[in-house]
């Protein structure tokens, strides 16, 4: 994955972000070492905007789309109040359970629940009674427009979705694969939504903030 933001102006701004916890510190430094794929992991600068995400919004229920090896999950549960939920979904058991002996170790580990299997039919397990304050899309591009009507009659009034990738490397611009074409139609549809509030950052690879009317 190319990010949009130039690498040194991403060290740059984590240079001048608040630190990560040292667990955190150990988790990027584990993923970047033994899994592949590890470009996919948030790190510093996003962990730290999800984390002020939750204090600003004082979310108390989250509902995670991809979980990876757990540094988003564990960045947004260390923001959360002592009896927050953190709820992540995710399909790789290689990965979930990394994530599970990272959030073990941590005394904010209690406030997430890992659930394995299709994200989409986790969705429609959810009591819809029970409304979540935010949620973050990071899973299988192909099915973010799927994921994004069914997370959002999960979402409170006023709360808040962010889907990562959004720019997708720039192929935004000139989609060519299925994947590239995906992002554009996720992109459009919540722009045409009239029932939500959107804008679009140059964070890393594209976060789009949606937050329901």
């Amino acid at each position: 994955m190319d990010f949009i933001v130039p690498k040194p102006i991403e060290e740059y701004a984590a240079a001048h972000s608040s630190p990560h916890s040292a667990l955190l510190e150990e988790l990027e430094e584990y993923t970047i070492a033994n899994c592949d794929m590890s470009q996919m992991l948030v790190g510093r600068v996003e962990g730290g905007f999800f984390r002020m995400l939750v204090q600003l919004t004082g979310a108390r229920r989250i509902l995670e789309i991809g979980l990876f090896t757990g540094y988003s999950a564990l960045s947004m549960a260390e923001a959360l109040p002592e009896d927050g939920e953190l709820i992540s979904c995710d399909m790789n058991e290689a990965t979930c359970r990394i994530a599970q002996s990272f959030f073990d170790r941590s005394r904010h580990g209690k406030k997430i629940t890992i659930r394995l299997g299709p994200a989409l039919k986790t969705i429609k397990s959810l009591p819809a009674k029970k409304r979540f304050d935010l949620a973050f899309l990071d899973a299988d591009k192909e099915n973010y427009s799927h994921y994004y009507d069914a997370v959002l009659p999960l979402l409170k009034p006023g709360g808040l979705l962010v889907a990562d990738n959004v720019l997708w490397s720039g192929n935004v611009l000139d989609p060519k694969k299925d994947t590239d074409k995906a992002v554009v139609a996720f992109n459009d549809k919540v722009q045409a939504d009239p029932s939500v509030e959107n804008v679009l950052l140059t964070v890393r690879d594209g976060l789009m903030l949606v937050r329901k009317r």
